[in-house]
């Protein structure tokens, strides 16, 4: 009887020490979980830096916080970046609506003066000159609205590339050529490099006609002379490269060339929706091509790597 009662006072104590021991536990617990909840509550009604933190020791409630802390880390780095592109996209419409509405309200000014009856009806030399100004203030917002839908459109993933073996110097030399009056018009004649021997790709032609048409494009808007296109090969890969002599780019401008919207003409002078570098990395990276920048002096450079196929 007696060893009965032993063991049964020995069962209560231990009973009792567990039970100690539980709720000091759970109140650890507890307040843990209200220390938690106030820091949680703070978080919502106040943007801060602050991190959850921990008040006691109570089991796994550490990797929770950390894991949590890691979350809530992750989330705001994801809103300075959603901010920031937010601004830079709030100011690049901005900037494209301002490219957009100087030359259509410039040929609006002409097509008034060309409904005035103060012309001259036997001045038709100015009248052809007003109706040409008209003509290339249209074709400026039409370049410029084409980049904004192609440009949308590849980042929709809409546009399908046909992937075909095509011959790059020939189709480098008949693009290049489709610029001759430009280069006329600026009494300039670049320098163009070209291998005779054939250089096959594997690419989408269209495409590669647009990477070519905006390089140049950049080179005849940004350059200011020096104007140099080559193709290159060596150990199975051709290098298309595009360079000329620029007065405003800069070391710090080739992180972000190839960014949307960007620009080196913060004047807005040239018209330019900054996407035409961005559609040429674009297309030469469907095309597993490698795009880079660089900038040696004053000589500004585009290269465009394809593999020989």
């Amino acid at each position: 009887m007696q060893n009965v009662l032993y063991w049964m006072a020995a069962l209560l104590i231990f009973m009792t020490c567990v039970s100690v021991l539980l709720a000091a536990r759970l109140g650890r617990y507890r307040r843990q979980t209200r220390h938690m909840i106030e820091e949680l509550s703070m978080l919502r009604q106040e943007d801060t830096n602050y991190r959850l933190s921990s008040c006691c020791h109570a089991g796994r409630t550490q990797e929770i916080i950390t894991l949590f802390n890691e979350i809530v880390e992750n989330y705001r780095r994801e809103m300075i970046i959603l901010k920031r592109e937010n601004r830079t996209y709030r100011q690049s419409i901005t900037s494209i609506s301002h490219d957009i509405r100087t030359p259509l309200t410039s040929a609006k000014g002409y097509l008034q003066m060309l409904s005035k009856d103060t012309l001259s009806d036997d001045d038709m030399k100015k009248h052809q000159e007003y109706i040409a100004t008209v003509e290339r203030r249209v074709d400026d917002v039409t370049d410029l609205l084409n980049q904004l839908f192609e440009y949308a459109r590849v980042e929709a993933g809409e546009l399908e590339f046909v992937m075909e073996r095509i011959n790059l110097a020939n189709l480098f030399l008949d693009t290049v050529s489709m610029f001759y009056n430009d280069f006329l018009n600026i009494d300039y004649e670049p320098v163009i490099d070209v291998p005779s021997a054939p250089c096959y790709v594997l690419a989408d032609r269209n495409a590669l006609v647009r990477i070519i048409e905006n390089l140049i494009k950049n080179a005849l808007v940004h350059g200011t002379g020096e104007y140099h296109f080559s193709l290159r090969t060596h150990d199975g890969q051709v290098c298309l490269r595009v360079s000329n002599r620029t007065d405003h780019i800069e070391q710090k401008d080739l992180d972000r060339i190839f960014d949307r919207f960007y620009t080196t003409d913060t004047s807005r002078t040239h018209k330019t929706t900054g996407l035409g570098l961005a559609i040429v990395k674009q297309f030469a990276e469907r095309m597993n091509g490698e795009v880079s920048a660089s900038l040696q002096g004053d000589i500004f450079m585009v290269d465009i790597v394809f593999q020989l196929g």
